[in-house]
């Protein structure tokens, strides 16, 4: 496993290279080859996440001194969803360089994006523990910060479920309905799949990693459907 371009593209190099490599060890992979005695990566997501969540605060909250707690915390969720990070984690090359088992390398869809956002937060916890907060918060800022004037003036951040609601209600005088299709995986990395209905007729499905990500996603899929 060559990490030496990627560590040229995001401009760092690691002290323990062990550690780096960690982070794009999936799960799954541990399981088919469990004579190496690797470590997966969830460990260093858990403390990515909470890193990325800090960095993207002090930044929205210093760049933005008269926005309210609300839209803030807008920004933020749109700075730092599954779909914003796997796109940025594709863009640094990410995706060749996972180790994934054989089923899950073949798998192309929302699995896959899942995959790559959590190894984006992975890759946050190892540079964090490797060179620092500053070299984490650069990290962050060089892959995020640039989109979030475009994210303002497309007004992605608007809450997805508020907006259907209004829309469904104004259009067709019905209120949605999210109801749970299904639920898979382990407890600790369960994924959700919700389904959105509207006068007992399902309109599509969403998934996540909580419940209220999945009703977002078949919010957000359900406005390009009905083209509001």
């Amino acid at each position: 496993m060559d990490l030496s371009v990627f560590q040229k593209n995001i401009k760092t190099t690691f002290k323990n290279k062990d550690l780096l490599k960690q982070a794009f060890i999936h799960r799954s992979y541990i399981n088919e080859n469990k004579q190496l005695k690797l470590e997966h990566n969830e460990r260093l997501e858990f403390l990515g996440d909470a890193v990325l969540e800090l960095v993207v605060t002090d930044y929205l909250f210093g760049k933005y001194e008269t926005k309210p707690e609300g839209e803030l915390t807008a920004f933020r969720s749109s700075l730092v969803n599954a779909n914003t990070l796997a796109i940025a984690a594709e863009k640094i090359g990410m995706n060749d360089l996972l180790l994934l088992s054989r089923g899950e390398a073949k798998d192309t869809g929302r699995a896959r994006l899942y995959i790559l956002a959590n190894t984006f937060e992975a890759v946050i916890g190892a540079i964090y523990l490797d060179q620092g907060y500053d070299a984490a918060r650069d990290f962050i800022g060089s892959q995020l910060f640039n989109l979030i004037e475009d994210i303002i003036e497309k007004r992605l951040f608007i809450d997805s479920k508020s907006l259907f609601q209004e829309k469904a209600q104004e259009k067709l005088g019905a209120t949605p309905l999210y109801k749970t299709v299904r639920e898979t995986g382990p407890d600790h990395n369960k994924q959700f799949t919700i389904g959105l209905f509207v006068n007992d007729e399902k309109i599509i499905e969403g998934s996540g990693k909580s419940k209220q990500e999945a009703e977002q996603e078949a919010a957000r899929k359900a406005l390009d459907k009905m083209s509001w």
